[in-house]
């Protein structure tokens, strides 16, 4: 994979530590400590020597140091060979480098739960009989339709009723 170059607008020094939440535009480098969250616009590098106790939010991380908190990046999460990370993942991409510590759930169905009740749908209509792959497609709609409208229902009937007034 060819690497991107990244211009770094924000930097936190090895020697710094920010006692609270860590917000930049851009992208940013941190290589000391933050204790607290840290919510950065574009790409997040936490150098080697970075410390953070707290969540971590950005279009891209890398990691190189600890975090210990979860990590939300859209696009791409990368954990190198040096890096520590207590918490879940969320993500589309992720790289995890073969000496990284990683002790946590990583989620990368972003935005896909109606594909993913599809798939589970056509696997057990495909299972249940030897159906061409066309019934089988067909019947897998059909439950997903049929579960999606026992979802509405169930909502509707979460709503509370509109009190009616009372004549006295």
């Amino acid at each position: 994979m060819k690497k991107q170059e990244i211009k770094i607008a924000t930097v936190s020094g090895k020697d710094a530590t920010l006692g609270g939440d860590f917000n930049a535009p851009g992208s940013a480098r941190i290589d000391g400590e933050v204790k607290g969250n840290v919510t950065v616009e574009d790409t997040l590098v936490l150098g080697t020597t970075a410390l953070i106790n707290g969540n971590v939010s950005a279009q891209t991380v890398i990691v190189g140091g600890e975090v210990t908190g979860n990590i939300e990046g859209p696009v791409r999460v990368e954990l190198t060979s040096t890096a520590k990370v207590i918490g879940d993942i969320s993500t589309q991409s992720i790289m995890i480098d073969e000496h990284a510590i990683f002790q946590g759930g990583c989620n990368m169905n972003q935005e896909v739960p109606e594909r993913r009740m599809k798939t589970q749908a056509f696997r057990k209509a495909s299972r249940n009989g030897k159906r061409s792959a066309a019934a089988a497609v067909a019947a897998a709609l059909r439950e997903v339709k049929e579960e999606q409208e026992e979802e509405e229902r169930l909502e509707e009937a979460r709503k509370p009723e509109a009190e009616t007034p009372v004549a006295e």
